[in-house]
C-alpha cells in the first residue's frame, strides 16, 4: 500500500502523528514520509529520536496556512490529517480559535490535496463529533462534513475519507497518564459515578488508519468496534487507594460518548471490526461494495458508550496497559 508512495502527516509531532510515523518507519516501505506541524521544538526532539532516515522529511508549517500547504503536499500521495485543536475547557474560552484550525485549517488541507492531486487524504476525527455538545466536537463535525463532501470536487483523482474513535489509551495529557505520573495521589476528583468512555489502543488506532486507507474509496467514516469502561472503575484500577470526590460534570462534557449515532446507523454498514457511515448526500458507485460485505444495522441501533456490549473492567484495563508497555 505504500511502496513507493510519499505520505504525509498533519500534526506529526503529536501524541497519534508521532507514534504513527514511528509505527510507519518500524512496519513498512514508503519512498517518503513527511512530518507536518508547527512546533520546531517537537520536531527537533523527534527528529533527534529518530536519526537521520533518509525517507524522513520535517516540514514546519501551519495548516491555516493555505500556500505552505500547498508547497508541502506537492508531490504527495497520502495525507493522513491529525492537526487539531482538542483541549475542551480551552476552546470555549478561545472558540474562533478552534474555527480557524479545525474548520478553516481543514478545508485548507482539502483545497491543497486537490490542486495537488493528493491521491487519498484521512481525517482523524473524534467520538466528540457525534452529537456534540462542546465547540470542539462541533468543529470536528464540521470538518468530518467537509471532509466527505470534499469528494465532489475531484471524483476519481482525489478521495477524503474519515475515521473516528474515543480516547486514547496513554495518550499526551489523558486521564490514564495523569494517574500514572502520579501513583501517589491521595485524592482523586470523579465528574459523574455513572460516567463512561470509549477506550482504544494506539495500536487500534493504527490498524484502523490502515484498514481505512486500504478500503476507501471516498466518503467514508470508519467507527472501530472497541471497549467501554466506567470511569470510576478506571480510577479504582489506577488510584485504588486515593479518596473519591466527585465534582459533577463539567461544562461541555457528555455522561456518556457516542461514536455512531441512531440517524448514522440508517446509511451505515457494520463490517466485522468496524461500522462505516456511508454519506446520505454523496451518490457514488463505488460506495455500493460495502451493501456487498456489510450488514445493514438494525433499527434504532447505536453504538454509544453506556449501550456498548464490550466493557473493560478494572483488572483488564492493568492487564491491557501492562501488554502494551504503559505500566
Amino acid at each position: 500500500m505504500f511502496k513507493g508512495k510519499t505520505i504525509l502527516i498533519t500534526g506529526g509531532t503529536g501524541s497519534f502523528g508521532k507514534n504513527f510515523v514511528k509505527f510507519l518507519m518500524a512496519n513498512y516501505e514508503f519512498e517518503k514520509l513527511i512530518v507536518f506541524s508547527r512546533d520546531e521544538l517537537k520536531q527537533y526532539h523527534l527528529q533527534k529520536e529518530l536519526g537521520n532516515d533518509p525517507r524522513l522529511r520535517f516540514f514546519l508549517g501551519d495548516i491555516r496556512d493555505l500556500s505552505r500547504l500547498q508547497r508541502a503536499f506537492r508531490g504527495v500521495n497520502i495525507v493522513i490529517h491529525a492537526a487539531a485543536l482538542k483541549q475542551v475547557p480551552m476552546l470555549e474560552y478561545n472558540p474562533f480559535e478552534a474555527v480557524k484550525t479545525n474548520i478553516l485549517g481543514s478545508q485548507n488541507v482539502i483545497e491543497a490535496a486537490i490542486d495537488q492531486g493528493v491521491e487519498k487524504v484521512l481525517l482523524i476525527s473524534t467520538d466528540k463529533a457525534a452529537q456534540p455538545v462542546n465547540l470542539y466536537g462541533s468543529t470536528k463535525l464540521c470538518a468530518e462534513k467537509l471532509f466527505i463532501d470534499g469528494n465532489s470536487y475531484s471524483p476519481g483523482r482525489t478521495g477524503f475519507a474519515c475515521v473516528r474513535y474515543g480516547n486514547v489509551l496513554g495518550s499526551r495529557g489523558s486521564v490514564v497518564e495523569t494517574l500514572l505520573n502520579n501513583p501517589a495521589v491521595e485524592t482523586v476528583q470523579i465528574t459523574h459515578e455513572k460516567m463512561t468512555r470509549f477506550w482504544i489502543t494506539l495500536d487500534q488506532a493504527f490498524q484502523l488508519v490502515l484498514f481505512a486507507l486500504e478500503n476507501m474509496v471516498g466518503g467514508e467514516i470508519f467507527i472501530p468496534k472497541i471497549p467501554s469502561m466506567k470511569i470510576i472503575d478506571l480510577f479504582e484500577a489506577l488510584a485504588p487507594g486515593a479518596k473519591k470526590q466527585f465534582i459533577g460534570i463539567r461544562p461541555g462534557e457528555k455522561l456518556h460518548e457516542v461514536l455512531l449515532t441512531e440517524q448514522e446507523a440508517l446509511h451505515a454498514r457494520e463490517l466485522e471490526k468496524y461500522f462505516v457511515i456511508l454519506s446520505e448526500y454523496l451518490v457514488r458507485a463505488e460506495l455500493e461494495k460495502y451493501q456487498k460485505i456489510g450488514q445493514a444495522l438494525p433499527e434504532g441501533f447505536k453504538f454509544s458508550s453506556d449501550a456498548n456490549q464490550d466493557w473493560l473492567t478494572a483488572p483488564a484495563l492493568l492487564a491491557l496497559l501492562n501488554k502494551i508497555k504503559i505500566v
